[in-house]
């Protein structure tokens, strides 16, 4: 998902300067995939595939192990790969001896250590005048437990009505159809507040063999009620003439959208025919496989499929007057014909920062990467649907500042979508490792200080989210306790930033980035098409670097030793080691912060803010500015003259940069000043990121009994507006719900 930091203005990449490239070569073979727990099903372009690769020692590998002076022995490279595995011949823990078809999910009623989907084919026809999808999805299910005696989907919001079930073909291992469907006994548990109804279909009384497969086809419509699902009028749109539907199904909302087994833990393929009112075009999280129009010329279906398997909150669907232009060798960006310009020149250095992570790590594997720029209701920055991201249209902001946050939806493209968390108490598996790589991508394009510097700010956004839950809040911790919890609810910046720093601390503990980048090209390749638990993840570090840091086995046993492991998995609060960041583009922040704050403090106003001068930011980037009004944040409100001396000064009022302009505004909140109140409702209607939208809410609640009135008349009256997540999430900040 969206990272939650704002963004940099960068200087030109210099490729001259582009280090570690080595690549490693690929040996495909085909292998469909096994269990929710082992999936390893990789695409080339749209085949079902996977990869084995000969890992090589990196230059800087080669070179510290060459060098007639390193005090290390010589540096082993790690074996080659089995064509019995995904990892290592040598690695094996506890969690790998048998992977389990489903790892137990707090939040999905599932019961996929009996049975599970493998593949699923949705037949939805979009109907904008209910605001519904209606149709069907057929599931292609194994039998993991001889006993089984049913499968269970989750459910949210949904009208089932009905459900057939039969033998899958043994013949043809793609076949989604059969002869023998017949209609089965399903029976809908009573609904759980946050999850939903269980549903449960029998399989029938017939002897079931382990690794049998079974077709469920199950009838349905979705409900006004479905929250993956935002349904927009034409005046909603850029265009103002075509209705428009986007999906968003992370967390735990694909349910809303889908009966599915609705865990991170459980991946699969699909495939889909979508039919779509014409002239709208639907795009999903899957490579289309073309689109055929209806003899009565009203109707247009499109088809997809995806064959690399992925957990069921990637499912997405969007549906609109959608024009592509094409950004590079494999990616298009796609928006209302009205921007699609616009967003084309803003996003143009996509094919960049893909090259630079697959250095990083290994070849992409999803084929296209296409962009989606989503009307501005969105709630979050980026969505890492495969194939398609979904990004705000906040990041438009015209001078390319902002468009790192394609780099984060990149590094989702391993870190997430190919090497998934289990379930959503490990967050942080997929999003700390996401900022790790996306701050790698920066560096290697634009210098380490300025990958330092993004890590500066977003351990000062780790700092307020602490602030604001509270020190002792478990939402503070890495491991979340989910039960009976919407992961919703603990949605935040934590798991970015607390697992950056945690991935950060461990790569400097343990001799820097050329021994820690070979052991995240090794992670990848030993656990890709796979869903992973914390222990899992720990294991293979621990084994990775007792097999092959330089300096040894003893000392690697000794440098993962002092790592208090506890601390920074389960303890709530800032993690338990400060790191030391390069301060180079830190020092002219903190200075101008600290003239502002000190002709605060003066007692004579008059004359206090006459030294201040536009140029003071004219070399400082946009996540410079914002860092720079973060240190005025942290410290004593303004008083008013300094807020209209800020304001005065650099034209923040008129700045249409969406990083600025929400710092401007939490400052001049913070300060009670009345007349930023209706410049802050304008910004919270023209846009529904949640990043932006929650806290200026929040703000403008607390400034007084004036903005506690405006800020819940506000949204009362434009609540349909807002995505249903980020409704739900605004209602409680307002204590409406």
């Amino acid at each position: 998902m969206g990272c939650t930091q704002s963004r940099i203005a960068l200087p030109a990449y210099d490729w001259a300067a582009a280090v570690d490239d080595d690549k490693a070569g690929l040996i495909l073979r085909s292998k469909e995939p096994e269990t929710p727990a082992d999936s390893a099903s990789l695409s080339s372009s749209r085949q079902l595939s996977s990869f084995n690769t000969l890992p090589r020692t990196s230059s800087s590998a080669a070179a510290l192990r060459s060098h007639p002076s390193s005090p290390y022995p010589q540096f082993r490279p790690p074996p080659p790969y089995s064509s019995l595995s995904h990892g290592f011949r040598t690695m094996r823990t506890d969690a790998d001896k048998k992977p389990s078809p489903t790892p137990v999910d707090p939040t999905s009623f599932g019961n996929t250590d009996q049975a599970y989907t493998r593949h699923l084919a949705l037949d939805l026809t979009v109907d904008f005048d209910r605001s519904v999808l209606a149709g069907s999805v057929t599931h292609r299910v194994r039998v993991a437990n001889a006993d089984a005696s049913e499968v269970v989907f989750d459910t949210k919001y949904l009208v089932i009505q009905g459900v057939e079930v039969a033998p899958a073909p043994a013949t043809d291992p793609a076949a989604m159809t059969a002869t023998d469907f017949r209609t089965v006994d399903y029976h809908l548990a009573a609904p759980h507040p946050k999850f939903g109804r269980a549903l449960h279909v029998s399989l029938g009384h017939d002897t079931r063999v382990v690794d049998s497969e079974y077709l469920v086809r199950i009838r349905y419509e979705t409900t006004h009620e479905s929250s993956a699902l935002q349904f927009l009028t034409p005046e909603q749109t850029a265009g103002k003439q075509h209705p428009y539907l986007f999906t968003q199904c992370q967390a735990i909302h694909a349910r809303t959208m889908v009966p599915c087994q609705d865990s991170p833990g459980v991946k699969l393929t699909y495939e889909a025919s979508i039919h779509a009112p014409q002239p709208l075009t639907a795009l999903m999280s899957a490579l289309s496989t073309g689109h055929t129009a209806a003899a009565e010329g009203k109707t247009t279906t499109f088809t997809f499929r995806q064959d690399t398997a992925m957990p069921s909150y990637l499912i997405a669907l969007v549906v609109g007057n959608l024009q592509g232009k094409e950004i590079g060798p494999r990616s298009t960006v796609w928006t209302e014909p009205e921007v699609v310009d616009a967003a084309a020149w803003e996003f143009v250095d996509t094919e960049k920062f893909i090259e630079i992570a697959e250095r990083l790590l290994t070849p992409y594997q999803w084929g296209r990467y296409d962009l989606l720029v989503v009307p501005p209701s969105f709630p979050f920055g980026g969505m890492e649907n495969p194939c398609l991201t979904f990004v705000t249209p906040t990041l438009l902001a015209g001078d390319r500042s902002l468009v790192d946050v394609v780099a984060h939806e990149i590094s989702h493209s391993w870190t997430g979508n190919l090497v998934t968390t289990k379930d959503w108490t490990s967050f942080w598996l997929n999003e700390g490792w996401t900022v790790f790589v996306e701050r790698k991508i920066l560096g290697r394009m634009h210098g380490e200080p300025v990958r330092q510097f993004a890590a500066i700010l977003g351990w000062k956004e780790l700092e307020t989210a602490v602030r604001f839950y509270g020190a002792d809040h478990p939402f503070t911790a890495l491991n979340v306790d989910l039960t009976d919890q919407d992961p919703d609810d603990a949605f935040s910046t934590v798991p970015y930033e607390k697992g950056f720093n945690l991935l950060f601390y461990l790569e400097k503990h343990l001799g820097g980035p050329e021994i820690f980048e070979p052991y995240m090209k090794a992670y990848i390749r030993h656990f890709a098409g796979q869903s992973i638990s914390e222990a899992q993840w720990k294991d293979f570090l621990v084994y990775y670097f007792k097999e092959y840091h330089p300096a040894g086995e003893k000392e690697a046993e000794r440098l993962l030793g002092e790592v208090d492991w506890d601390a920074w998995l389960n303890k709530p609060g800032m993690p338990p080691v400060t790191p030391q960041f390069d301060q180079t583009l830190m020092k002219d922040c903190q200075h101008l912060a600290e003239r502002w704050q000190t002709a605060a403090g003066q007692k004579d106003q008059d004359d206090a803010y006459t030294g201040f001068k536009s140029s003071d930011l004219a070399d400082f980037s946009t996540d410079q500015t914002a860092v720079f009004m973060e240190l005025l944040l942290e410290a004593d409100p303004l008083p008013t003259a300094a807020v209209e001396a800020l304001g005065k000064t650099y034209e923040f009022p008129t700045v249409r940069n969406a990083e600025v302009r929400f710092r401007w505004q939490m400052v001049a909140l913070r300060a009670r000043y009345i007349p930023i109140f209706d410049a802050v409702v304008t910004f919270v209607l023209e846009q529904g990121r949640m990043k932006y939208i929650r806290p200026l809410y929040r703000s403008l609640y607390a400034a007084g009994d004036e903005g506690a009135k405006l800020a819940r008349k506000t949204f009362s009256e434009n609540r349909g507006i807002y995505h249903p997540i980020a409704a739900a999430q605004l209602a409680k900040d307002l204590e409406l719900a």
